[in-house]
């Protein structure tokens, strides 16, 4: 029997030996765990098994500790007594039954702190956090956490409203930490990210959002890479029941919600941790030496034993069912896939790298269970792999033989950024080598792109923005002080959108954001500590900036915005189509062709091009959809003839049936596609999960109230749904709208500040959920729903009614 990862990359026939050992290791474990417990899906379920779980006429309380002696449970409901034994099951397990009261309430009052207090075999006594505890509370009196009995009524628990968004092939994530999501220098919330940060993430365009630091960890400033309780979220930012708020919100808005899942290593806190939970160094990790990475300080699990991997496939599986998270960016995972953690190595490609002594078999074989649950369980889930080596096949399915994941971290991408602002001048930039890093990734394995990231962002490090402009960003960005850009910010406004627009474009089939690097933000991120005088000053995200009229801020995220529009509209990071035309160093010029749109940069710092022949495929008219030179993003409106003018098509050039011929000014990018896909107008549908989301029926009397514009005051006009359930605007240019109940009432736009959709480029496109706009490749169900409501109204335009 032969692998389908050998069909792909026949070289990988000279690993073949340790490949199969991972691939056989990892069939091996589904037949154990499909005769002994039911299925893997089964058997990560133990949370109904360990922790707190009700039973008929009470709750029963079972913890796994191989090297106790004797076990209670002690808290706020006892007094901290060991009056509440466990007994001993056999394997390491003990339980203790706890009866309900009278009343029929829990022995144990909801929202009770305690823990599990153990004798050891040496006779040493240790208080312990549960290991599967559902939330875990800091003691600020010890700074010590404690487990809590989290069991609240029926009525109080949190009920999900909206279904899973479907899952993004055109993959846009917003990389962000609740905690300092937030203008104000304090810890945000749950309530408060899904409120306030969410419909942000959503009208900037993106589909996805990564949530890092949900799993409790004890210290603040670990970025939630140091986790104490792998089954409660973090409280410092609200209850279980928020967090449960915070993705449904998410879903409502039709945004994917994945979660930083770090699998790779523990906290090495003993007292509020699970590192030597049962008294020893050898309970979920690896004992001695092995089990510690001296880079990190931090404990390794050992993936072989049996409820260290019922506890871990349990944790993803808690979490995707528990809080509806639509997948894992799993952490670390260079340091999962070698013993030496990677520590100390730079990895060139060669598969003696890779495959070898150094080889973590048993990690190898517990991700591949983990991507297959995962995907089993939520067949529309999204897995990323951070992994900095390149290992070979992480992003190929489990059945072919690889890993399993979608996604692997293009991190060598920010790098080659950073060197090349640190390192080299502008003139100095090898147009060749730029393509080759963007484009250098293996067959069928895709990657999500990224200028930047939060790594980029930590104290000590400088983001995109602070590398191109410095000071010049806390002195030279107000439009009232200094009408006119000064150089290091007119460089450094261009190169920011160049580079995100390159990254997007060429660099993966997903990208990546993290929070606040949209707008240029110009802090760094520094965790509240001693040094700082435990100050959040620089641990919070300046969302005021970019909304501030008189701010350069302001034009960072026009563009983004608009850069996420047009890709939403043409979609061409799921586009197998990617030819690089054109890589000319000396005129530090880049052209190719993705999807349907043809990419113009060029890097130069002073030359511009008149009459530059680019070779294309399309022998057809192209006009310009987008430029980075676009006054509304602060740039010099060099470009301004080719959005009302297109391009003709010429002869072919540069290995190309054909061309085109444009002028190409200094430090600008811009964006063409066929004249033909720009035709027709714009075209709104109402989406069934917008009638839910506001509980109508049907769309029968629905209405659009577009903006326009009349002797320079702002005016609108109601065009009512057609029979088809649809509002078609004849327009060529971004359309601004309301959505209308019959009555003329207006229905929400959660994803916008203040309440007017717009959509930028022409096409078809449908409103949806609790108040966005979609891409027309959703409009089915939009369509279906006008075809059972039995059609309605024309399309004929109401009577202009003034005011906005």
């Amino acid at each position: 029997m032969s692998l389908k990862i050998f069909e792909i990359d026949g070289t990988l026939r000279g690993c073949e030996g340790q490949i199969w050992d991972r691939v056989n290791g990892y069939r091996w474990w589904k037949n154990e765990l499909a005769e002994k417990e039911g299925g893997m899906e089964k058997f990560a379920e133990g949370y109904k098994i360990f922790g707190f779980n009700k039973t008929e006429g009470g709750y029963i309380y079972r913890e796994w500790l191989p090297n106790a002696k004797q076990v209670f449970l002690i808290g706020e409901f006892n007094g901290w007594q060991n009056s509440t034994p466990l007994e001993n099951e056999g394997f390491g397990r003990w339980k203790v039954f706890l009866p309900d009261k009278a009343d029929g309430s829990p022995f144990i009052p909801h929202a009770s702190q305690l823990k599990v207090r153990l004798e050891s075999n040496d006779g040493a006594w240790h208080d312990r956090v549960p290991a599967w505890t559902k939330l875990a509370w800091q003691d600020h009196s010890t700074n010590l956490f404690n487990g809590v009995f989290w069991e609240p009524k029926e009525e109080d628990r949190f009920s999900f409203k909206h279904a899973r968004p479907d899952k993004p092939a055109n993959l846009k994530i917003y990389e962000a930490h609740v905690g300092m999501g937030t203008v104000e220098p304090k810890v945000s919330t749950y309530v408060e990210f899904a409120d306030n940060v969410l419909p942000r993430i959503k009208r900037m365009g993106y589909n996805c959002v990564q949530l890092m630091a949900v799993a409790e960890h004890a210290h603040y400033g670990c970025f939630g890479y140091h986790v104490t309780s792998f089954f409660a979220p973090a409280s410092r930012s609200g209850t279980p029941e928020e967090l449960k708020y915070l993705v449904d919100t998410a879903h409502g808005l039709g945004i994917h919600v994945l979660m930083d899942l770090v699998h790779a290593h523990a906290s090495s806190n003993t007292l509020d941790g699970i590192a030597q939970m049962d008294g020893t160094d050898h309970c979920y990790t690896h004992g001695g030496p092995k089990g510690h990475h001296s880079e990190w300080d931090s404990k390794i699990f050992n993936y072989l034993k049996y409820e260290v991997l019922r506890f871990l496939l349990s944790n993803v599986k808690w979490w995707l069912e528990e809080y509806q998270f639509d997948g894992f960016r799993f952490d670390g995972i260079t340091s999962m896939l070698y013993h030496s953690h990677g520590i100390g190595k730079g990895y060139t490609g060669g598969y003696h790298e890779y495959f070898g002594p150094d080889a973590d078999i048993d990690s190898h074989i517990y991700l591949m269970l983990s991507n297959d649950l995962i995907h089993t369980v939520v067949p529309s889930a999204v897995t990323v792999a951070e992994d900095v080596s390149g290992m070979p096949t992480i992003g190929l399915p489990v059945e072919y033989g690889g890993f399993g994941f979608d996604y692997r971290l293009a991190m060598a991408i920010p790098d080659m950024f950073i060197k090349l602002l640190k390192e080299v001048g502008d003139d100095g930039w090898d147009m060749g080598h730029i393509c080759y890093t963007l484009t250098n990734r293996r067959h069928l394995e895709k990657v999500v792109a990224y200028a930047e990231s939060h790594d980029q962002a930590i104290v000590g490090d400088k983001t995109l923005a602070f590398w191109l402009m410095d000071a010049a960003m806390y002195t030279d960005m107000s439009l009232h002080q200094n009408p006119h850009h000064t150089m290091a910010v007119d460089r450094g406004l261009a190169l920011h959108k160049m580079i995100r627009l390159l990254v997007q474009g060429l660099g993966g089939e997903g990208y990546l954001n993290f929070m606040g690097n949209e707008f240029g933000h110009p802090e760094w991120v520094d965790f509240p500590r001693p040094e700082n005088g435990w100050s959040h000053h620089h641990c919070r995200r300046r969302f005021d900036l970019p909304e501030d009229d008189l701010l350069r801020y302001k034009f960072f995220q026009n563009f983004d915005e608009l850069m996420n529009a047009l890709e939403n509209r043409f979609q061409y990071l799921s586009s197998g189509h990617q030819y690089v035309t054109l890589k000319h160093s000396e005129d530090k010029v880049i052209v190719f062709e993705r999807g349907d749109l043809l990419f113009i940069f060029n890097f130069h710092p002073c030359n511009s091009y008149e009459g530059y022949q680019l070779g294309c495929c399309w022998n057809e008219p192209m006009r310009t959809v987008l430029d980075t030179d676009e006054g509304r993003f602060g740039g010099h409106q060099r470009l301004e003839y080719g959005h009302g003018n297109p391009f003709p098509p010429m002869h072919g050039t540069h290995s190309r049936n054909h061309s085109v011929k444009l002028y190409v000014p200094s430090r600008t990018a811009q964006v063409l596609v066929r004249d033909s896909l720009v035709q027709g107008g714009v075209k709104i549908w109402v989406d069934a999960t917008f009638l839910e989301a506001n509980g109508l029926a049907s769309p029968a009397g629905m209405q659009i109230a577009l903006q326009t514009w009349k002797d320079g005051k702002e005016e609108t006009m109601d065009f009512a749904f057609n029979s088809e359930g649809c509002v078609e605007l004849k327009l060529d240019f971004a359309a601004t709208f309301q959505v209308l109940r019959a009555d003329g009432e207006e229905l929400p736009c959660k994803a916008s500040k203040d309440g007017w959709y717009r959509v930028y480029f022409p096409g078809d496109y449908a409103v949806a959920g609790l108040g966005y706009v979609k891409n027309g490749k959703g409009v089915a169900a939009a369509k279906a729903a006008a075809e059972v409501s039995g059609g309605y109204a024309t399309e004929e335009p109401a009577p202009a009614v003034a005011g906005a």
